[in-house]
């Protein structure tokens, strides 16, 4: 029998060999998209730092308020998709492109309002960030642009969970890796002016609008354009468990978004003081100066890396668990749970004591400045030491997510971030300096990951089905 997630829910007589195979066929695809973005943002970050520490800093001043939005926009998009696994598992494929077309008209009005309010205050944020009169012109620049892409940053990525959570870890996967790989094609053309290179020993002439950082930016605001458009397509058309060819409500429907709201809230809002929790970071961090903001900026570039296959399992554990809920499974749910967080957490050590021995080589790709790319080793070799509780918090945040457990577990990263993190940064950067900061992520990481242990462990986000 083929091994794929409707035949395991299905199969009472499942070993725990073919659940590690089922996690991993799911994951896989996720992992090589983020690896590929991972990669992209590399080159990226090497296109800026090329540039000088002035547009790396700029950057990275808005770093943190574009994890914000990003991280509201993935908590609206998971209060649907999480319906939809769920209506799967449970065989309910009418009922879960009910939920899509709920979805789509929502939050086109949500990217919207955010996307006013984003413009509204890009002039004002880098000020307010701590910023400089040398970088808080591009900075602002580059988030009025982000923040126009908005809608269709938040349409990919509910295309993206959507298919996800119907069981497509491939489409979604492909196109995460092209967005990626337009934005270092638009990069190109749009951060440097017109050069001549050798290529194979042959001159040639690439064209360029030589527009620095706000190139950066508009790069990335037009592949999220691209990229977005083909996500909807895929999901709306050519996806075979949900869609919206075929009779369906478009209208609001109580039940739907109550839920949506349940999951949700809990959700966006542990994204709005999670990441004001790194913007009060890079408030700590920002009077060390431009370099210290640099480094800071580049150093989490580098560490993604790490986190890559924690978050590819994460999103797989997401949708397995959703599904053998809804399907009624309460064995699956606790097995699978386990195989996948144990997963996460081998694998993102293994990928912490990579980066250890590689990090010089990685930040001599992200900049060209040695000030910069020797504090940014020195303080990611310091946070590394969390990577395998940090895997463990990223995995059990999918497995709650797909059991629909998202207020407990916000309260406890809500804790962990504030608690811990931003009260030892404010007590060790004024002595540690930069890498007193990274000290504290590495602590904080470590609660982090004790903490959600403990709960997977103690069965108490098993909830009952959400339909």
């Amino acid at each position: 029998m083929k091994l794929t997630l409707e035949n395991v829910l299905k199969n009472t007589d499942n070993s725990r060999a073919d659940q590690i195979r089922m996690v991993l066929n799911m994951s896989v695809p996720a992992i090589l998209a983020e690896l590929t973005s991972i990669a992209m943002q590399y080159i990226d970050a090497g296109m800026v730092g090329s540039l000088g520490a002035n547009a790396t800093g700029a950057i990275g001043l808005v770093t943190s308020s574009t994890w914000l939005v990003g991280g509201v926009c993935i908590g609206l998009s998971t209060g649907f998709s999480v319906q939809v696994a769920q209506l799967i598992g449970a065989g309910k494929n009418k009922a879960a492109s009910d939920v899509l077309r709920q979805a789509l008209t929502v939050l086109l009005c949500m990217g919207l309002l955010i996307c006013a309010l984003g413009i509204s205050i890009s002039r004002s944020l880098p000020y307010w960030l701590g910023g400089g009169v040398d970088i808080a012109g591009d900075a602002g620049t580059y988030f009025l642009i982000f923040s126009a892409s908005i809608p269709f940053s938040l349409m990919r990525q509910l295309s993206g969970a959507m298919m996800q959570c119907s069981g497509d870890m491939k489409t979604p996967s492909i196109l995460s890796a092209a967005v990626c790989l337009l934005d270092v094609i638009f990069n190109m053309v749009l951060i440097f002016p017109t050069r001549e290179v050798q290529i194979f020993g042959k001159a040639m002439t690439i064209p360029g609008a030589g527009l620095g950082v706000t190139g950066a930016a508009l790069g990335t605001a037009a592949a999220e354009v691209v990229i977005s458009l083909i996500m909807l397509y895929a999901v709306c058309i050519r996806n075979k468990k949900i869609n919206i060819r075929g009779k369906g409500s478009w209208k609001w429907q109580k039940n739907i978004i109550k839920t949506a709201v349940k999951i949700a809230v809990p959700l966006s809002l542990d994204q709005i003081f999670m990441c004001s929790a790194y913007v009060v970071g890079t408030i700590i961090v920002a009077p060390l100066g431009t370099a210290a903001v640099a480094a800071n900026s580049l150093a989490v570039t580098a560490e993604s890396l790490c986190y890559m296959p924690g978050y590819g399992i994460g999103h797989a554990a997401t949708a397995i668990i959703g599904q053998t809920i809804g399907a009624g499974r309460k064995d699956l749910t606790r097995s699978f749970s386990r195989v996948s967080v144990y997963l996460g957490i081998i694998m993102m050590a293994l990928m912490g004591v990579l980066m250890y021995f590689l990090a010089p080589a990685v930040f001599s790709l992200l900049t060209n400045d040695p000030k910069v790319a020797q504090l940014g080793t020195e303080v990611l070799r310091t946070e590394l030491f969390a990577e395998p509780l940090y895997g463990a918090s990223i995995c059990c945040a999918g497995v709650f997510r797909g059991a629909g457990d998202t207020l407990v577990p916000s309260i406890m990263n809500l804790a962990s971030m504030w608690c811990v993190r931003i009260v030892l940064a404010w007590i060790i950067v004024p002595v540690m300096g930069l890498k007193g900061y990274w000290l504290a992520m590495c602590i904080e990481l470590c609660v982090r990951g004790i903490i959600f242990l403990i709960r997977m462990y103690s069965g108490r986000w098993q909830k009952k089905s959400l339909i």
